[in-house]
Protein backbone atom coordinates (compact mmCIF):
# COMPACT_ATOMS: atom_id res chain seq x y z
CA UNK A 1 0.00 0.00 0.00
CA UNK A 2 1.56 2.95 -0.92
CA UNK A 3 -0.30 6.67 -0.35
CA UNK A 4 1.10 9.91 1.07
CA UNK A 5 -1.96 9.54 3.90
CA UNK A 6 -0.95 7.51 7.27
CA UNK A 7 -2.49 4.01 7.83
CA UNK A 8 -3.98 3.76 10.71
CA UNK A 9 -4.99 0.60 13.22
CA UNK A 10 -7.31 0.74 15.71
CA UNK A 11 -8.89 -2.75 17.77
CA UNK A 12 -11.14 -3.01 20.49
CA UNK A 13 -12.90 -6.18 21.82
CA UNK A 14 -16.90 -7.24 20.74
CA UNK A 15 -19.18 -9.42 22.58
CA UNK A 16 -22.03 -11.08 20.64
CA UNK A 17 -24.62 -13.39 22.92
CA UNK A 18 -24.73 -16.84 22.23
CA UNK A 19 -28.83 -18.23 21.60
CA UNK A 20 -28.44 -20.56 24.83
CA UNK A 21 -25.10 -22.12 25.44
CA UNK A 22 -22.78 -23.66 23.63
CA UNK A 23 -20.88 -26.82 25.47
CA UNK A 24 -18.25 -28.50 24.52
CA UNK A 25 -15.89 -31.20 26.73
CA UNK A 26 -13.83 -28.41 28.10
CA UNK A 27 -16.88 -26.14 29.23
CA UNK A 28 -20.19 -23.82 28.53
CA UNK A 29 -20.16 -20.04 27.44
CA UNK A 30 -23.08 -18.22 26.96
CA UNK A 31 -21.41 -15.31 24.77
CA UNK A 32 -18.74 -14.85 21.95
CA UNK A 33 -16.19 -12.38 22.76
CA UNK A 34 -14.31 -11.01 19.57
CA UNK A 35 -11.12 -8.68 18.66
CA UNK A 36 -11.57 -6.48 15.94
CA UNK A 37 -8.97 -4.76 14.31
CA UNK A 38 -9.32 -1.85 11.46
CA UNK A 39 -7.22 -0.52 9.28
CA UNK A 40 -7.75 2.24 7.67
CA UNK A 41 -6.10 4.89 4.72
CA UNK A 42 -7.11 7.50 2.39
CA UNK A 43 -11.05 6.44 3.58
CA UNK A 44 -10.90 3.21 3.28
CA UNK A 45 -10.97 1.01 5.94
CA UNK A 46 -10.58 -3.16 5.95
CA UNK A 47 -11.98 -4.98 8.92
CA UNK A 48 -10.90 -8.46 10.49
CA UNK A 49 -12.17 -10.41 13.61
CA UNK A 50 -10.67 -12.70 15.80
CA UNK A 51 -11.25 -14.89 18.74
CA UNK A 52 -8.44 -15.69 21.49
CA UNK A 53 -8.84 -19.15 22.81
CA UNK A 54 -8.20 -19.90 25.92
CA UNK A 55 -7.07 -23.62 25.19
CA UNK A 56 -3.58 -21.69 23.52
CA UNK A 57 -3.14 -19.19 26.56
CA UNK A 58 -5.12 -16.30 24.75
CA UNK A 59 -7.39 -14.09 26.08
CA UNK A 60 -8.99 -10.94 24.31
CA UNK A 61 -7.49 -8.35 26.70
CA UNK A 62 -3.92 -9.96 25.71
CA UNK A 63 -4.98 -9.90 21.70
CA UNK A 64 -6.05 -6.63 21.73
CA UNK A 65 -2.81 -5.60 23.08
CA UNK A 66 -1.10 -7.14 20.79
CA UNK A 67 -2.73 -5.95 17.98
CA UNK A 68 -2.55 -2.09 19.39
CA UNK A 69 1.13 -3.05 19.53
CA UNK A 70 1.46 -2.97 16.09
CA UNK A 71 0.28 0.56 15.37
CA UNK A 72 3.64 1.87 14.77
CA UNK A 73 4.27 -0.68 12.26
CA UNK A 74 1.00 -0.60 10.29
CA UNK A 75 1.51 3.39 10.21
CA UNK A 76 4.88 2.45 8.76
CA UNK A 77 3.65 0.69 6.07
CA UNK A 78 3.72 -2.74 7.13
CA UNK A 79 2.76 -5.76 4.75
CA UNK A 80 0.34 -8.42 5.05
CA UNK A 81 3.57 -10.21 3.64
CA UNK A 82 5.70 -8.60 6.17
CA UNK A 83 2.71 -9.28 9.17
CA UNK A 84 4.08 -12.84 8.54
CA UNK A 85 7.42 -12.67 10.43
CA UNK A 86 6.20 -9.71 12.72
CA UNK A 87 3.70 -11.75 15.13
CA UNK A 88 3.25 -15.02 15.89
CA UNK A 89 0.57 -17.34 14.43
CA UNK A 90 -2.74 -16.94 16.25
CA UNK A 91 -5.79 -14.77 16.65
CA UNK A 92 -4.60 -11.52 17.12
CA UNK A 93 -2.36 -11.69 13.74
CA UNK A 94 -5.53 -12.90 12.24
CA UNK A 95 -7.61 -10.22 12.66
CA UNK A 96 -4.77 -8.03 11.30
CA UNK A 97 -4.03 -10.38 8.80
CA UNK A 98 -7.89 -10.30 7.51
CA UNK A 99 -7.73 -6.72 7.89
CA UNK A 100 -4.98 -6.08 5.67
CA UNK A 101 -6.47 -8.69 2.95
CA UNK A 102 -9.57 -6.09 3.66
CA UNK A 103 -8.63 -3.10 2.55
CA UNK A 104 -5.95 -3.80 -0.29
CA UNK A 105 -8.81 -5.38 -1.67
CA UNK A 106 -10.99 -2.30 -1.45
CA UNK A 107 -7.98 -0.04 -2.47
CA UNK A 108 -7.66 -1.68 -5.41
CA UNK A 109 -11.10 -2.44 -6.56
CA UNK A 110 -10.94 -6.20 -6.20
CA UNK A 111 -12.95 -8.84 -4.28
CA UNK A 112 -10.14 -10.65 -2.20
CA UNK A 113 -10.37 -14.21 -3.94
CA UNK A 114 -9.20 -12.17 -7.32
CA UNK A 115 -6.66 -10.25 -5.13
CA UNK A 116 -5.08 -13.16 -3.99
CA UNK A 117 -5.66 -15.45 -7.43
CA UNK A 118 -7.97 -17.64 -5.76
CA UNK A 119 -11.03 -19.30 -7.04
CA UNK A 120 -14.32 -17.18 -6.35
CA UNK A 121 -16.23 -19.09 -3.61
CA UNK A 122 -19.59 -20.62 -3.99
CA UNK A 123 -22.40 -21.70 -1.61
CA UNK A 124 -21.53 -24.74 0.50
CA UNK A 125 -23.24 -26.96 2.97
CA UNK A 126 -22.12 -26.13 6.68
CA UNK A 127 -22.24 -28.32 9.29
CA UNK A 128 -24.53 -27.34 12.20
CA UNK A 129 -23.00 -28.41 15.85
CA UNK A 130 -25.04 -29.84 18.06
CA UNK A 131 -23.81 -29.22 21.73
CA UNK A 132 -22.36 -31.97 24.55
CA UNK A 133 -24.64 -33.02 26.80
CA UNK A 134 -27.37 -36.11 28.04
CA UNK A 135 -28.13 -38.45 25.27
CA UNK A 136 -31.35 -37.37 25.80
CA UNK A 137 -30.51 -33.54 25.72
CA UNK A 138 -28.66 -34.33 22.50
CA UNK A 139 -31.25 -36.12 20.49
CA UNK A 140 -33.83 -33.54 21.46
CA UNK A 141 -31.15 -30.41 19.95
CA UNK A 142 -30.67 -33.24 17.29
CA UNK A 143 -34.44 -33.90 16.54
CA UNK A 144 -35.06 -29.77 16.15
CA UNK A 145 -31.80 -30.45 12.89
CA UNK A 146 -32.78 -33.09 11.55
CA UNK A 147 -33.50 -31.48 8.44
CA UNK A 148 -29.75 -30.18 8.30
CA UNK A 149 -27.92 -32.08 5.92
CA UNK A 150 -24.54 -32.33 8.12
CA UNK A 151 -24.29 -31.83 12.00
CA UNK A 152 -21.23 -31.24 13.96
CA UNK A 153 -21.62 -33.33 17.02
CA UNK A 154 -19.91 -32.69 20.18
CA UNK A 155 -18.52 -35.26 22.48
CA UNK A 156 -16.34 -35.48 25.30
CA UNK A 157 -17.58 -38.33 28.04
CA UNK A 158 -17.91 -42.01 28.97
CA UNK A 159 -21.18 -41.77 27.64
CA UNK A 160 -20.53 -40.70 23.98
CA UNK A 161 -21.45 -43.89 22.79
CA UNK A 162 -25.13 -43.81 23.80
CA UNK A 163 -24.64 -39.81 22.89
CA UNK A 164 -23.98 -40.80 19.51
CA UNK A 165 -26.29 -43.60 19.05
CA UNK A 166 -29.35 -41.02 20.18
CA UNK A 167 -27.64 -38.16 18.27
CA UNK A 168 -28.42 -40.66 14.85
CA UNK A 169 -31.94 -42.19 15.74
CA UNK A 170 -33.21 -38.45 15.55
CA UNK A 171 -31.26 -37.67 12.51
CA UNK A 172 -31.77 -40.50 10.39
CA UNK A 173 -30.67 -38.89 7.19
CA UNK A 174 -28.09 -36.74 8.18
CA UNK A 175 -24.25 -36.78 7.48
CA UNK A 176 -22.61 -36.84 11.05
CA UNK A 177 -19.19 -35.43 12.07
CA UNK A 178 -17.83 -35.76 15.19
CA UNK A 179 -15.95 -33.70 17.58
CA UNK A 180 -14.53 -34.45 21.28
CA UNK A 181 -12.20 -32.17 21.95
CA UNK A 182 -9.36 -34.12 23.07
CA UNK A 183 -11.82 -35.56 25.74
CA UNK A 184 -10.91 -39.45 24.72
CA UNK A 185 -7.86 -41.54 25.71
CA UNK A 186 -6.62 -44.75 24.97
CA UNK A 187 -8.39 -46.82 27.02
CA UNK A 188 -11.96 -45.43 25.38
CA UNK A 189 -10.22 -44.61 21.72
CA UNK A 190 -11.14 -47.71 19.75
CA UNK A 191 -14.66 -48.53 21.85
CA UNK A 192 -15.76 -44.98 20.75
CA UNK A 193 -14.36 -45.09 17.23
CA UNK A 194 -16.34 -48.58 16.32
CA UNK A 195 -19.36 -46.55 17.98
CA UNK A 196 -19.28 -43.81 15.89
CA UNK A 197 -18.38 -46.15 12.69
CA UNK A 198 -21.79 -48.44 14.08
CA UNK A 199 -23.86 -45.43 13.10
CA UNK A 200 -22.52 -43.94 10.06
CA UNK A 201 -20.52 -40.87 11.15
CA UNK A 202 -17.85 -39.89 8.67
CA UNK A 203 -15.38 -37.87 10.16
CA UNK A 204 -14.10 -38.25 13.90
CA UNK A 205 -12.52 -34.84 15.22
CA UNK A 206 -9.40 -34.86 17.62
CA UNK A 207 -10.35 -37.63 19.85
CA UNK A 208 -6.85 -38.10 21.85
CA UNK A 209 -5.46 -34.79 23.85
CA UNK A 210 -2.46 -32.90 21.45
CA UNK A 211 1.01 -34.33 21.93
CA UNK A 212 -0.40 -37.56 23.13
CA UNK A 213 -2.02 -38.82 20.11
CA UNK A 214 0.53 -41.64 19.32
CA UNK A 215 -2.44 -44.17 19.67
CA UNK A 216 -3.69 -43.05 16.41
CA UNK A 217 -1.04 -44.25 14.02
CA UNK A 218 -1.10 -47.50 16.17
CA UNK A 219 -4.83 -48.87 15.31
CA UNK A 220 -6.80 -49.42 12.12
CA UNK A 221 -9.17 -46.21 12.37
CA UNK A 222 -12.68 -47.62 11.09
CA UNK A 223 -13.83 -43.87 10.66
CA UNK A 224 -11.70 -40.86 9.20
CA UNK A 225 -9.99 -38.52 11.95
CA UNK A 226 -9.42 -34.55 11.75
CA UNK A 227 -6.66 -33.25 13.40
CA UNK A 228 -7.65 -29.85 15.56
CA UNK A 229 -5.73 -29.21 18.29
CA UNK A 230 -2.85 -30.93 16.91
CA UNK A 231 -2.15 -28.91 13.89
CA UNK A 232 -1.71 -25.42 13.60
CA UNK A 233 -0.03 -24.13 10.44
CA UNK A 234 2.06 -25.65 7.64
CA UNK A 235 4.75 -26.89 10.22
CA UNK A 236 2.42 -29.07 12.18
CA UNK A 237 1.61 -30.79 9.07
CA UNK A 238 4.21 -33.65 8.52
CA UNK A 239 4.60 -35.09 11.87
CA UNK A 240 0.30 -35.84 11.68
CA UNK A 241 0.58 -38.02 8.93
CA UNK A 242 0.02 -41.12 10.03
CA UNK A 243 -1.75 -40.54 12.75
CA UNK A 244 -4.68 -38.50 11.06
CA UNK A 245 -6.24 -38.82 7.53
CA UNK A 246 -7.50 -34.61 7.83
CA UNK A 247 -7.21 -31.26 9.51
CA UNK A 248 -9.02 -28.56 10.31
CA UNK A 249 -8.10 -25.29 9.07
CA UNK A 250 -8.93 -21.79 11.73
CA UNK A 251 -7.99 -18.65 10.13
CA UNK A 252 -7.34 -18.12 14.47
CA UNK A 253 -4.94 -20.64 14.49
CA UNK A 254 -3.03 -19.95 11.62
CA UNK A 255 -2.81 -16.19 12.23
CA UNK A 256 -4.87 -15.07 9.41
CA UNK A 257 -5.82 -16.17 5.74
CA UNK A 258 -2.28 -15.67 4.45
CA UNK A 259 -1.40 -18.94 6.22
CA UNK A 260 -4.76 -20.64 6.17
CA UNK A 261 -4.74 -20.92 1.89
CA UNK A 262 -0.84 -21.72 1.66
CA UNK A 263 -1.72 -24.93 4.43
CA UNK A 264 -4.38 -25.44 2.70
CA UNK A 265 -2.27 -26.24 -0.35
CA UNK A 266 0.42 -27.74 1.64
CA UNK A 267 -2.04 -30.06 3.32
CA UNK A 268 -3.98 -30.99 -0.18
CA UNK A 269 -0.25 -32.28 -1.23
CA UNK A 270 0.37 -34.66 1.68
CA UNK A 271 -3.09 -36.45 1.06
CA UNK A 272 -5.19 -34.61 4.18
CA UNK A 273 -8.73 -33.86 3.26
CA UNK A 274 -9.81 -30.38 4.08
CA UNK A 275 -12.16 -29.43 6.95
CA UNK A 276 -12.52 -25.28 7.16
CA UNK A 277 -13.46 -24.69 10.66
CA UNK A 278 -14.56 -22.04 12.64
CA UNK A 279 -14.76 -20.30 16.37
CA UNK A 280 -18.27 -19.29 17.48
CA UNK A 281 -17.76 -15.54 16.16
CA UNK A 282 -19.98 -13.32 13.79
CA UNK A 283 -19.55 -13.45 10.43
CA UNK A 284 -16.84 -10.95 10.16
CA UNK A 285 -15.20 -13.99 10.99
CA UNK A 286 -16.57 -16.44 8.79
CA UNK A 287 -16.56 -14.01 5.56
CA UNK A 288 -12.43 -14.62 5.21
CA UNK A 289 -12.70 -18.37 5.68
CA UNK A 290 -15.01 -18.41 2.54
CA UNK A 291 -11.88 -18.39 0.83
CA UNK A 292 -11.15 -21.67 2.00
CA UNK A 293 -14.01 -24.03 1.05
CA UNK A 294 -13.00 -24.61 -2.38
CA UNK A 295 -10.39 -26.93 -0.99
CA UNK A 296 -12.56 -27.99 1.73
CA UNK A 297 -14.22 -31.05 2.16
CA UNK A 298 -16.26 -30.09 5.01
CA UNK A 299 -16.88 -26.96 5.61
CA UNK A 300 -17.63 -26.08 9.36
CA UNK A 301 -18.84 -22.29 9.43
CA UNK A 302 -21.76 -22.20 11.33
CA UNK A 303 -20.85 -19.81 14.11
CA UNK A 304 -23.27 -17.02 13.18
CA UNK A 305 -26.01 -19.85 13.46
CA UNK A 306 -25.32 -20.35 17.08
CA UNK A 307 -25.83 -16.28 17.79
CA UNK A 308 -28.59 -14.83 19.59
CA UNK A 309 -28.10 -11.73 16.92
CA UNK A 310 -25.24 -11.82 13.87
CA UNK A 311 -23.24 -7.77 12.78
CA UNK A 312 -24.69 -6.22 10.40
CA UNK A 313 -24.11 -7.12 6.71
CA UNK A 314 -23.98 -10.84 7.93
CA UNK A 315 -23.27 -13.94 5.29
CA UNK A 316 -26.39 -15.29 3.81
CA UNK A 317 -27.37 -18.77 5.66
CA UNK A 318 -30.55 -20.17 3.59
CA UNK A 319 -30.74 -23.30 6.40
CA UNK A 320 -27.25 -25.17 6.11
CA UNK A 321 -26.23 -22.90 2.84
CA UNK A 322 -23.79 -20.38 3.44
CA UNK A 323 -22.96 -17.39 0.79
CA UNK A 324 -20.06 -15.72 0.23
CA UNK A 325 -19.52 -12.45 1.63
CA UNK A 326 -20.73 -9.45 0.56
CA UNK A 327 -18.59 -6.76 -0.18
CA UNK A 328 -19.75 -4.47 2.61
CA UNK A 329 -19.18 -7.04 5.03
CA UNK A 330 -15.33 -8.14 4.05
CA UNK A 331 -13.27 -8.37 1.28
Amino acid sequence: MTSSKLVSLAARIERFPIAGSFTISRGAKTEAVTVVAEVSQDGLTGRGECVPYPRYGETPEAALGAIQAMQQAVAGGLTRQALQAAMPPGAARNALDCALIDLEAKAAGLRAWNLLGRPEPGERTTAYTISLGTPESMAAATAKAAHRPLLKIKLGGEDDPARIAAVRKAAPESELIVDANEAWNDANLEHNLAACADVGVTLVEQPLPAGKDEALARIKRPVAVCADESVHDRSSLEPLRARYDAVNIKLDKTGGLTEALAMADAARSLGFEIMIGCMVATSLSMAPAMLVTPQARFVDLDGPLLLARDRDHGLRYDDSLVYPPDASLWG
